[in-house]
């Protein structure tokens, strides 16, 4: 697999296949649009380490460029989600209120951004799923743009940040092994376990203020 993405990263394409891949998971969340980010940026830093400083800026994604590309995607799909819940009518406020979790997830979100605090956009966007439940709810929810895409950003941003810092030094440290890899996982993983139990956790129970 390192292979492979290592001959991915010599070519434009890591960029593409990158944004598709982050832009799809909010409606696919089996995507692993993570863990190509890790891998990428891990066999890019490793990479461009075991060959030196001259080649560092050629034949490997460009780890900035990476990021920045892994953030706008998610940031656009969030906003796609949102606004085809937005107006997904009845049947989608139906399948929301059949799920407790749903439920909860949008009357937590929709008491945060009320109150001018989105911290649980970001939050989510680190858990398994949770970027889906989020905007989906938001949109069902019919909250306002100006309220869920400043917080989106914001999520896109630290998550695309944090994914390609965890590549980055895992690449640096342990190089472009199943090691690096693995360990910089790792700890996407335990920041997805932590983000899961947070959006999980009972929130208050007054209701949500309106729109």
């Amino acid at each position: 697999m390192l292979e492979s993405v290592g001959a991915l990263t010599s070519s434009p394409w890591i960029y593409a296949v990158v944004t598709l891949s982050v832009l799809l998971d909010v409606f696919l969340p089996v995507l692993p649009s993570g863990v190509l980010v890790i891998t990428a940026a891990t066999t890019a830093a490793g990479s461009a380490t075991a060959v030196g400083a001259e080649a560092a800026g050629t034949g490997h994604a460009d780890l900035l460029a990476l990021a920045a590309c892994a953030a706008g995607a998610s940031v656009l799909g969030d906003l796609v989600a949102y606004r085809l819940a937005l107006r997904g009518g009845a049947r989608l406020e139906r399948a929301i209120a059949r799920s407790r979790r749903l439920t909860r997830a949008q009357e937590r979100l929709g008491m945060a951004l009320s109150r001018g605090g989105g911290s649980l956009v970001v939050i989510a966007r680190f858990a398994p799923a949770g970027r889906s439940v989020v905007s989906l709810g938001a949109g069902a929810a019919h909250r306002k743009v100006r309220e869920f895409l400043p917080w989106s950003a914001l999520a896109g941003v630290a998550w695309a940040t944090y994914s390609v810092g965890l590549g980055y030094f895992g690449g640096q440290w342990l190089g472009a092994t199943w090691l690096g890899t693995g360990v910089s996982l790792l700890a996407l993983f335990a920041a997805g376990g932590l983000a899961a139990y947070v959006v999980k956790r009972p929130g208050p129970t007054t209701a949500a203020p309106a729109a």
